[in-house]
């Protein structure tokens, strides 16, 4: 089946056949979704913006190990940052992610619920 055809239109506007570089990055996308902590940060990020030390009231994570995952999803190019005054605000860099973050945990949710899949 072409990929027009098996991928919703809106997203397959911009989609090009998965060449070595495009797999590289997305597989270096994934590896950084592979860790709990860093997901969670993009998934609250995805509901909102926030600074590090709301981020760590919301998680279980330390505010140190919270500003260090930001920094590694930061330098990817996962999330970006608004300063005002003296707090930095994280957000996502693009809808693609929080499309992907809320799509996998969506996924995990009917795995563990044990809720019929569906599209």
């Amino acid at each position: 089946m072409p990929v027009s055809e098996s991928v919703p239109s809106a997203q397959a506007s911009h989609l090009h056949h998965p060449d070595d570089v495009r797999l590289a990055e997305a597989a270096a996308v994934f590896a950084l979704l592979a860790d709990a902590t860093r997901l969670h940060l993009l998934w609250l990020l995805a509901q909102e913006e926030s600074d590090v030390g709301s981020l760590a009231e919301r998680c279980t994570a330390s505010r140190t190990a919270v500003s260090q995952h930001l920094a590694k999803l930061r330098l990817a190019g996962l999330v970006e940052t608004r300063r005002d005054g003296r707090y930095v605000y994280y957000r996502l860099a693009d809808g693609h992610l929080r499309r992907l973050v809320v799509e996998a945990l969506s996924h995990a949710d009917h795995r563990v619920s044990g809720e019929a899949p569906h599209d």
